[in-house]
Order: structure tokens, then C-alpha cells, then sequence
């Protein structure tokens, strides 16, 4: 049995007024959906590409990179494979698209590992990490017009400012180090406006403005991509691989040539504070003072690529050592098995495998695997794998402030291995719920075995709402 640790007096009450209202909820497009069943759990990421015609939108299947990021259905400008399913609600008011996404997990989570001295690592916790993504988009002059926004009551519904996580570090809690935990994502995840124009039926010219929002590094954030969609935990090696998602003043140019692209960007690279709810100053201002470019490669439907490089400039909380950063990340998505009557399939299987390093307090290296099966139309099983770079940050005591004299380093490599199950159900007219659990084991490198011990392990139960049509 897990102990229930208690939810501030805000966090739980609103999240289940929105799961609520969603539920409940209903509005009729004003326009045909050019065949789409509206009544569908899912529709595919390739289904949203629009067309003009006199007084309406059309749907149309995306048959190569540019179609697919138009869809414009992740976050920042990042993509997926042009096949990968996508959960959402969505219709026409005038000359407007509109689409609504979002999840919600309700997680009870233990994390357990060697006595020490100074006590046991881990802990437990009853927590909820979500997110809801309106956006709208319509054809404006010669190009295409999304308006897009992302909030998270995190900061509610994650008290004390972080969940139990073995082996995680990266930003503060309380001005001190975060220490095997993981931290909320802030009120404002993105607000952001994209634009782009078609020069040819081979070339795209894209522009993407966020005072909030993610720059052009790495693959699509941990939150986002369908091969993490089912797992209640954010990955370990998120700090070298996608942290950057939730950035300040993010200018993105990109430009797409058949199933290639190039992006570069500008952007803020102080991480947010403490202060969640609202936008709020770094350290050191919301200057562009970082920048970022990305090659992404999408052959066919079913695959993309992408490697990014990046200046960051001082990315954590209280300190002052800018970071370089690459990432390289391979995505596989293929849909299965007899298709429903949106023409759907009642399979699906996505995989993603990430590379992330990171030079600042030395040479740290992650590597991530994940694989999500979906069959049977409501069952789901997955694994995530990791073998993250980790530093002597890991050897302060959690909660305490950092000694006047301790200089960061790597310390060696922190094995995880994770496996999942949940179920699906329909639970009103706008939203499904998944119970599920997920079982995680962890491998110790040498110099920490005395704080971790060799195996130490994890359990989370929990229950995932999303939004459906």
C-alpha cells in the first residue's frame, strides 16, 4: 500500500474541475470534417493537414515532411513521424481549425533504495503531472497561421516543488538542488505563434515567436512523443536530452526541402525559477543570449531524425557556467492491425532512441530507448531504458544547501529499466482514463553504491485521463 501524501489545498480540486469540464463538455463543428468520424478516441498525426476552399477546411493525408509539420501538433517545431496517432478534440468556428490536447496523471509512486547514515534515499508520493494544449490555425495571406498555447497545473498539483525520482538531478527546490527528484513544469509551458509559408510544393519557410515556448534542440520533449505517452515519469536523462521545452523569447527560422530540414533559433537560456505560475525573469534577464540549430530528417511516414547543437548560456538556477549541447534521436512509428470506422488502426507501435551530452561541469552522456506498444485497441505495454551520465551532485544530502566548496563533476553512469501496463477506458463523452503501473530498476554506478545501494527500485501506480473526441 502506498502512503498518501496530501495535495495542496488548489491542486487536486481544480485538476478535476478541468477533467470535468472537458468531460462533459461538447461543441459541434461548424463545418463538415471532410469524412473524419468526430466520435473517434484518436485521430492520426497525419490527418491534419488543412486545404482551402470557399467557406471551409479540408483534411488531407500529409505524404512527406512538409505536410506533417504543418500539422504543427507537438511542441515548439519539433515532429514526429508523420504516422504516429495523436489524441485530440477538434472542429471548424469560421474560418478557424481549432484543436484541443491534453493528459493528466494521478500517481502514487515509491522509490526505494539503501539505508545510510543520513537516511533512505527515495521516498513516496501521491502527485499528478499533466498539461492541456489549446491552438487554432487558418490560412493568412500566403501562408498558414497557428496560434498555440500549453499550461500545466503542475505547480499545484506537484507540492513541494518536486516528486520522489531515484538518480535525477537538475534546477532547485526551496534555492537548493533538486536531489533524486524531479521537478514541476511551470503554468505557462508554451504560447507561441507559427507561420508558414509554401515557396514551392518541395519547400516550406517557417517562422516560430514564444515569449515562451522550445527552441530547436533535441526531439520532441519527454511530455510530447507518443513512445513516452503511457509513462507517468519524466526520464532521467532529461536534463542532456529535452529540458530545453519550456524556455523565454524563443525566435525559430526554419527551412524545410522535401523530407529535410534546417532550423536555427534564438532564445533565453536561464531555465525558470521557482516562481511558476507566471512568466518571471531569470537571473539573468529574458535576453536572447543562446541559440541553437537542428537538422531533421523524415524519409517516409513511419521515420525521423534529427541531431541539434546548442550554446546554452547559464541554464541552471544559481549558477553561472554556460553549457553546449547535442542531441541525435532516431523515431519508428507503424501503425497495425484492421482499421476502425475513422479508418484508424486498432494498433500502433512507436519506439524512440535518444543521445543527449552535455559539457559544462565536464562531459556528460545519456542514451534513452523507449517502446510503446498499443494493441488489442485500448491495451498498452512499454519499456523505457536508460543509461544516464550522472554527477557528484548526487552525493549532497537532499534538501540541504550546497557546501561553499563543491565544485560539480561527473561521477559515472546510472542504469534504469523500466516496464508498464496500463488499460484503457472510455469515461465520458470527451476523455478517457487508464489505470496502469509501472515497475523500474535501477543499476548503481561504483561511487554511489554506498548511497544507493546496487538495485535500487521504484513502483508507480496511477490512473492517465486524456482528451478524446
Amino acid at each position: 500500500m502506498i502512503p498518501r501524501s496530501r495535495f495542496n489545498r488548489l491542486g487536486l480540486p481544480v485538476l478535476c474541475l478541468l477533467l470535468s469540464t472537458i468531460a462533459q463538455g461538447q461543441q459541434q463543428p461548424d463545418h463538415d470534417m471532410s469524412g473524419m468520424d468526430m466520435s473517434s478516441m484518436q485521430h492520426d498525426h497525419s490527418s491534419m493537414n488543412m486545404q482551402s476552399k470557399p467557406g471551409m477546411m479540408m483534411m488531407r493525408q500529409p505524404t512527406n515532411l512538409i505536410e506533417s509539420q504543418l500539422n504543427r501538433l507537438s511542441s515548439g517545431t519539433s515532429v514526429e513521424p508523420a504516422s504516429t496517432p495523436m489524441y485530440m478534440m477538434m472542429g471548424h468556428h469560421g474560418a478557424w481549425m481549432w484543436m484541443l490536447h491534453g493528459e493528466a496523471f494521478v500517481t502514487g509512486i515509491q522509490q526505494n533504495a539503501a539505508q545510510t547514515p543520513e537516511g533512505r534515499r527515495g521516498g513516496d508520493k501521491l502527485f499528478s503531472t499533466n498539461w492541456i494544449m489549446p491552438m487554432a490555425m487558418r490560412r493568412l495571406g500566403p501562408g498558414q497561421l497557428t496560434l498555440r498555447t500549453m499550461f500545466s497545473l503542475e505547480p499545484a498539483t506537484v507540492t513541494g516543488r518536486q516528486y520522489p525520482l531515484l538518480f535525477q538531478q537538475g534546477e532547485t527546490a526551496f534555492g537548493k538542488p533538486i536531489v533524486d527528484g524531479q521537478h514541476p513544469h511551470n503554468f505557462f509551458m508554451e504560447v507561441a505563434a507559427l507561420y508558414d509559408i509554401k515557396l514551392s510544393e518541395r519547400t516550406l519557410l517557417s517562422f516560430y515567436v514564444a515569449p515562451v515556448g522550445d527552441p530547436a534542440i533535441g526531439p520532441a520533449a519527454f511530455p510530447h512523443r507518443m513512445s513516452a505517452s503511457e509513462n507517468p515519469l519524466a526520464a532521467i536523462g532529461h536534463h542532456q536530452e529535452d529540458s530545453t521545452h519550456i524556455a523565454y523569447s524563443v525566435l525559430t527560422t526554419g527551412l524545410t526541402w522535401r523530407w529535410v530540414r534546417v532550423e536555427g533559433s534564438g532564445f533565453h537560456g536561464g531555465e525558470p525559477g521557482e516562481a511558476r505560475w507566471q512568466f518571471q525573469p531569470s537571473a539573468n534577464g529574458l535576453a536572447i543570449d543562446s541559440y541553437s540549430t537542428r537538422i531533421t530528417i523524415a524519409p517516409n511516414a513511419n521515420w525521423s531524425g534529427q541531431y541539434s547543437i546548442a550554446h546554452i548560456t547559464a541554464p541552471e538556477p544559481g549558477a553561472h557556467e554556460d553549457q553546449q549541447r547535442q542531441t541525435a534521436s532516431i523515431m519508428y512509428n507503424r501503425p497495425f492491425g484492421p482499421r476502425d470506422a475513422a479508418g484508424l488502426s486498432t494498433g500502433n507501435w512507436s519506439n524512440t532512441l535518444v543521445w543527449g551530452r552535455t559539457v559544462s561541469h565536464g562531459k556528460t552522456n545519456s542514451y534513452l530507448a523507449e517502446s510503446l506498444l498499443k494493441f488489442s485497441r485500448k491495451n498498452y505495454v512499454w519499456t523505457r531504458i536508460e543509461n544516464a551520465g550522472r554527477t557528484n551532485q548526487l552525493l549532497l544530502t537532499p534538501g540541504k544547501p550546497v557546501p561553499p566548496d563543491f565544485e560539480e563533476e561527473p561521477i559515472g553512469h546510472a542504469a534504469s529499466f523500466s516496464f508498464g501496463y496500463d488499460h484503457d477506458f472510455r469515461l465520458g463523452r470527451h476523455i478517457t482514463a487508464a489505470p496502469g503501473a509501472q515497475f523500474t530498476t535501477y543499476n548503481t554506478p561504483q561511487a554511489l553504491k554506498a548511497t544507493y545501494g546496487d538495485h535500487p527500485w521504484g513502483v508507480a501506480a496511477f490512473v492517465r485521463f486524456r482528451i478524446a473526441q
